[in-house]
């Protein structure tokens, strides 16, 4: 094959920014079809990228023989089964973070795929950020010399109209839904170490709602792994500057650290109320870029038959320790990690 035949469903927010990345930025990504069950979404692709085929289900678009791969950016309780099928249908498959919210289905859904003949990979779009991808070289090139501690952050401009809050409650929690991209940057720039114990703790700052679904707007976790390595993470939805995504490794020699001041150019401001520079409001303006060069990756490995820079074990990881941080967060007790 010389180009990727993709169908992608899901196409809310998020998925219509895929669909135009795979349509008009990806050369050798083929956008042949879509689904959604949403009229208004399957009229917006028709007419603002002119997909030939729009799906009303996901079924009938898996039963498409013509179609090499499929791209899920679905609510992330559909994942593990929508992934299976699309293994089953012969379908080379990519999803949207995280991989599940129950860890045991995670751990079905990457069996199923190395049980498989096509492949799967889960997103974890910050590993293909420019920035953090010369951090992990610089790393992995004993500039820090031995990295042994992470402070990492998710925070996002806080929502005074709380509309985030009617997504809330399938969320799995702040940090399966924010801290997860967080965690699996601690594993890769710290090598990949098993996680051994996580404490977390947090507070309803700004959005009372939250209380009633045991969830928070503030949090905070610190995870141990093995040999001594360290990470904490910072989940937040009440910043009011913007979208604010940072991380710091620390190592025996130095430290490395990418996002600190989230500018949303290079322009400063100065004028009578002081010295500023504007931020960028959501993750997407953030990492924009990176969607691009992930879309890429998971092209270019299917039709090089070269490997995936992330594993399904990986995205199994990373939930299970984000889901022992919210255990935690329960119980007011640090969870053990097998």
């Amino acid at each position: 094959m010389t180009t990727l035949r993709i169908g992608l469903a899901g196409l809310g927010r998020l998925g219509q920014r895929y669909a135009e990345n795979l349509a008009r930025a990806v050369p050798r990504a083929e956008l042949v079809a879509a689904c959604s069950p949403v009229e208004s979404e399957r009229e917006w692709a028709r007419e603002t990228l002119g997909i030939p085929v729009i799906h009303d289900s996901y079924e009938r678009m898996l039963a498409d023989p013509s179609i090499d791969a499929v791209f899920l950016v679905t609510p992330t309780s559909l994942h593990p089964a929508q992934i299976e099928q699309a293994l089953d249908a012969g379908k080379h498959v990519f999803c949207e973070k995280p991989l599940s919210l129950d860890l045991d289905e995670c751990r079905r859904a990457a069996e199923h795929a190395d049980k498989s003949t096509k492949r799967a990979m889960v997103g974890f779009v910050r590993r293909f950020d420019e920035s953090y991808r010369n951090a992990y070289r610089h790393i992995a090139a004993g500039g820090i010399g031995h990295p042994f501690l992470v402070y990492s952050q998710t925070a996002d401009l806080a929502d005074p109209s709380g509309a985030f809050i009617k997504f809330a409650p399938t969320s799995g929690g702040i940090f399966l839904d924010c801290s997860v991209h967080d965690v699996d940057l601690a594993r890769w720039l710290l090598g990949r170490p098993k996680a051994v114990k996580a404490y977390a703790t947090g507070t309803v700052a700004m959005y009372p709602a939250l209380k009633e679904i045991g969830d928070i707007d503030n949090g905070i976790a610190i995870v141990e792994f093995e040999g001594g390595r360290m990470a904490m993470f910072h989940a937040s939805r009440t910043q009011a500057h913007g979208h604010d995504t940072h991380t710091d490794v620390t190592g025996t020699a130095g430290k490395v650290s990418v996002g600190r001041n989230p500018r949303a150019d290079r322009v400063e401001i100065s004028d009578a109320a002081g010295v500023r520079n504007t931020v960028l409001p959501s993750f997407y303006e953030r990492f924009a870029p990176a969607f691009v060069t992930q879309a890429k990756h998971f092209v270019d490995a299917i039709l090089d038959e070269t490997p995936f820079d992330l594993t399904m074990e990986d995205a199994v990881e990373a939930t299970r320790i984000a889901i022992a941080m919210r255990e935690s967060l329960q119980s007011g007790q640090p969870v053990l990690l097998d």
